[in-house]
């Protein structure tokens, strides 16, 4: 075991997506806080002290023919379906049931992470993230965000890029 993995596993939970991170080779950052039912990025934002612009949700939903897929977009906007279905070539675009969503990625809601989900899904990703010199995201525990930078992303992701932002 390496000094890295000792240090890691101290401080950090030991997660699908940190795994997946690791074998990756993908650097980044783990913060914990405290997670708040239905508080979403404005809670994670707040608890660690950034921009919730910064904070990318991981939003599984599906296309009309149940399909399931991975949109990554900022904290502080919304996705606008109908635009996201047309980018992609769908006739539409709606949010999974949470039930739905822990059964395709393995992770609880609030705690879904687009490293090492069960099932490989198509990922999208809205253009302006990349644009980031750092973001949070989700590391496979409701409370608990890892850092990255987003370029690492197209890296291991290998995301479809889209503009389908509505700001909240």
């Amino acid at each position: 075991m390496s000094r890295q993995h000792e240090f890691d596993a101290s401080h950090a939970p030991e997660t699908q997506a940190t795994r997946f991170l690791r074998q990756h080779r993908i650097a980044h950052s783990n913060h914990l806080y405290a997670y708040e039912e239905h508080g979403g990025t404005k809670v994670s934002a707040r608890e660690l002290n950034v921009d919730e612009h910064a904070v990318v949700k991981t939003l599984i939903m599906e296309d009309e023919q149940a399909k399931p897929l991975i949109v990554l977009m900022h904290g502080d906007c919304k996705v606008s379906t109908k635009e996201l279905a047309r980018q992609i070539g769908c006739k539409k675009v709606e949010p999974c049931k949470p039930e739905v969503a822990n059964r395709h990625t393995g992770f609880l809601v609030g705690g879904t992470s687009p490293f090492g989900t069960k099932k490989t899904m198509p990922v999208y990703v809205e253009k302006s993230i990349l644009d980031l010199p750092l973001i949070y995201i989700n590391g496979g525990r409701r409370g608990y965000l890892v850092g990255i930078h987003p370029h690492d992303l197209l890296a291991v992701l290998q995301p479809k890029v889209v503009e389908a932002a509505l700001k909240d």
